[in-house]
């Protein structure tokens, strides 16, 4: 028997089940049922079964997927011998993409992992489309996560966190439609370079700073030189100022207790002790 599936609108739809199981099959089928009515109310208890609110239940007659999909939550009614089933949880899924040692457009190695969050959207495709939906997730992220790394820079790794997750999810999205899995979210966890490339942009960001701070230095004298110049200016046009910034200065020397003053003689008057 083959499962028929259908795209529409390039979305996976729940394979289809024939109606008919054939002469032996309804044979096999009456058998059990008469079966069970034999043996009851001893094999109520094993065609009565339970699902949680997180699951699903896919139900199998004869090795075909019944009429209507998955069942649950809540109770569901099997026939013995003819029957069997399968649980699916339905609740979000989390797991950790080990770390991927990427070569980086700019031909740079780097070790990048990352987790992602996903989760069951139709326990039909996810039992009937594929052997081994989480593992087949897992390794699926796993290549996604190279692919887009080995098409970004370093700097864009580094930078471009939120941008890589996001084309990692739509990717994953695509891909695992067809298996019933939704990928709710992608994040990049660490990015880890080599010791020597750490060294070198420590260094380089060091230089970095310190030529920044000679410019800012520089700037700061020559912004102090044109203060200074203005104040000569100032000081040239007004002689009195001159003697006012000198009583200011003693002021200053005062007010912090000091045992030494120096008082400035100026040149004009030490000339005039010289000559005489």
């Amino acid at each position: 028997y083959l499962f028929k599936q259908s795209v529409v609108d390039g979305k996976a739809q729940t394979p289809n089940t024939d109606s008919s199981i054939g002469l032996c099959g309804w044979l096999l089928v009456g058998f059990s049922v008469l079966l069970m009515l034999v043996t009851f109310p001893i094999s109520i208890w094993m065609c009565i079964k339970i699902v949680k609110e997180y699951e699903r239940a896919i139900i199998f007659r004869l090795g075909r997927i019944l009429r209507g999909g998955a069942k649950g939550p809540g109770l569901f009614f099997i026939l013995p011998c003819t029957d069997s089933f399968i649980n699916v949880d339905m609740r979000t899924i989390t797991f950790d993409i080990p770390p991927q040692e990427v070569l980086t457009k700019d031909s740079v190695t780097v070790s990048v992992d990352g987790v992602v969050y996903y989760r069951v959207q139709n326990a039909t495709l996810a039992v009937a489309n594929i052997t081994n939906a989480d593992a087949a997730t897992r390794l699926l992220a796993q290549t996604t996560l190279r692919n887009v790394l080995g098409t970004k820079n370093l700097s864009e790794i580094l930078s471009d966190r939120e941008e890589i997750a996001h084309n990692m999810q739509s990717s994953l999205d695509d891909a695992t439609d067809d298996w019933g899995i939704k990928v709710e979210r992608v994040e990049i966890k660490d990015v880890k370079l080599p010791l020597q490339l750490q060294r070198a942009m420590a260094a380089e960001a060091e230089a970095s700073r310190e030529a920044r701070a000679k410019v800012i230095a520089a700037e700061g004298e020559m912004n102090a030189s044109r203060a200074l110049k203005e104040a000569s200016l100032v000081i040239a046009e007004s002689p009195s100022a001159l003697q006012l910034r000198y009583l200011q200065t003693l002021n200053t020397i005062a007010a912090e207790k000091n045992s030494t003053i120096i008082f400035p003689l100026p040149l004009d008057m030490l000339h005039g002790l010289i000559k005489k």
